[in-house]
Parts: structure tokens; C-alpha cells; sequence
């Protein structure tokens, strides 16, 4: 008979900001795979065992999950975050589709959590309240041509835009050239909010305007949300300033 196999999410890292249905599949599960950093947010009890893998392999460990749980088992698949945005959902799902036929009678339960682009603009106020899109600024797995172009067409069409894996060792100019594309869509005035380790102890925040926006304040544990020419910020007077994106468009308030 087939197990069960949980796909989660931790959220960005405060352990209040896991879901509750997420911390029941932490309870029933009796394996976990993940990255090690997301298997240290959890508290697991004797006799539940950790498989430990690198970031980069997630279609290995998706695969291994999937054939503990065909055996029998209960197994949990951890990712940071929502495991369906950028994360380990949609390799086990592509695992499913390329796999052998047992691991289409798995009993698969994703479950949602907080990805990071909402806590980042929960802390800021609401840069996300109209329209939006989230892209991830790495390329291994697309080519950097296709990033542009997205880049570019997101802008010119008034996305706010979050960016996910906007820097990291090998990819250290990506954000840059990022930025440098989209001043030329957007005005110089869009806020540019780089949120690192959101709800977590080490959590930093910085907004800053998009013709000064400096990509060396990022690395791999920050979300980059770039406003809409739309997106509004409010100053106040011994407080952080707020900034949002109106739900009406300019002229259209209904």
C-alpha cells in the first residue's frame, strides 16, 4: 500500500509564520527531505529522521521521497516559503510526470504557505494591492535572454515585480543588470524594497529609489519587490514610510 507525501512550506523562517496545517504533516510524517537550513526550523521528535540534500538537487530528492512513500511511508517534502513558488512542488510533480507508474498512486498533499514576497511587503505595507508578477533572476534553469525579456515586458505592462534569487556567488551581476533594464521603463522615483530574512531575527529591510537601487544589498536570502509606476509612498513622521499600489488605476477610481 502506497503512503502519504507532504509537500510544505516553513514560510520565510519565523516559526509563527508556518502554517498549521503545515506543522500537522510535520507531526504525521516519519521522513523529512529538504534542504538542511529548512530541516533545522523543524522540531522533530525521536524517531523521525532527517534526509538531508543540497539546494541544488531538488529532482534527486523529490525522486527518493516519492519512492519512500510509494513503499509505505508517511514522507515530507520541506521547502522554505510556499513550496509551490520557486520550490519543491513543482520538481516533485515533475518527478511524477517523468517517474514509474507506482508514483502516480502516491497519496500527494501540497500544502500553501507564506512565500517570501508576502512577508516582505507585509513589512513595508501593501506594494503588492494591485497587480503583480514574481520572477526569479536565476538561470539555471532558463536562459538569462528570457529573464530580460520578462523583465522588460513586466515593466512595460505596470507589474509590481518581486524578485526571487536575485543574487548569489556565481550569479553575482544579475541584479544589476536587472535594474539597469528596468530604469529604462519605469520611473527613477519607484521604491525598490530589499527584504532580507523577512520575520526572522537577522531581518533587515531597505527601500530605496530605483535610480539609486544598489544590487550589492542583496544576496540569496533577499526578495526584491520593484513597484509599478503606480505604487505610492507615504511618509510619516517618526515611523518607517509606508508604501502600497493602489487597487485603482490613475483616473479609475470605482
Amino acid at each position: 500500500m502506497s503512503g502519504r507525501l507532504f509537500v510544505i512550506g516553513t514560510g520565510p523562517g519565523n516559526p509563527g509564520q508556518m502554517t498549521p496545517e503545515a506543522q500537522a504533516a510535520v507531526e504525521t510524517a516519519t521522513d523529512f527531505f529538504g534542504y538542511g537550513p529548512y530541516l533545522d526550523r523543524l522540531m522533530l521528535r525521536a524517531g523521525q529522521t532527517r534526509h538531508v540534500s543540497d539546494n541544488r538537487e531538488e529532482l534527486d530528492r523529490a525522486e527518493a521521497a516519492l519512492t519512500m512513500a510509494a513503499g509505505g511511508a508517511d514522507v515530507c517534502v520541506v521547502s522554505g516559503g510556499d513550496p509551490g513558488v520557486f520550490a519543491m512542488a513543482a520538481a516533485v510533480c515533475e518527478a511524477i510526470d517523468r517517474g514509474p507508474a507506482q508514483w502516480r498512486g502516491v497519496d500527494l498533499v501540497i500544502l500553501p504557505g507564506i512565500t517570501a514576497m508576502l512577508a516582505v511587503a507585509a513589512r513595508v505595507g501593501a506594494p503588492l494591492g494591485h497587480d503583480f508578477c514574481a520572477i526569479s533572476l536565476s538561470d539555471n534553469l532558463k536562459p538569462w535572454t528570457v529573464i530580460e525579456n520578462r523583465l522588460e515586458l513586466a515593466a512595460r505592462a505596470g507589474f509590481v515585480i518581486a524578485l526571487y534569487n536575485p543574487i548569489s556567488k556565481a550569479r553575482p551581476w544579475q541584479l544589476g543588470k536587472a535594474f539597469e533594464l528596468l530604469r529604462q521603463h519605469l520611473p527613477a522615483t519607484t521604491p525598490v524594497i530589499f527584504g532580507r530574512a523577512a520575520g526572522r531575527p537577522d531581518e533587515r529591510i531597505t527601500v530605496q529609489p530605483l535610480d539609486r537601487a544598489d544590487a550589492d544589498l542583496a544576496d540569496m536570502a533577499t526578495c526584491v519587490i520593484i513597484g509599478s509606476p503606480e505604487t505610492r509612498v507615504i511618509a510619516r513622521e517618526g515611523q518607517a514610510d509606508l508604501i502600497y499600489t493602489p487597487r485603482f488605476m490613475a483616473g479609475d477610481r470605482r
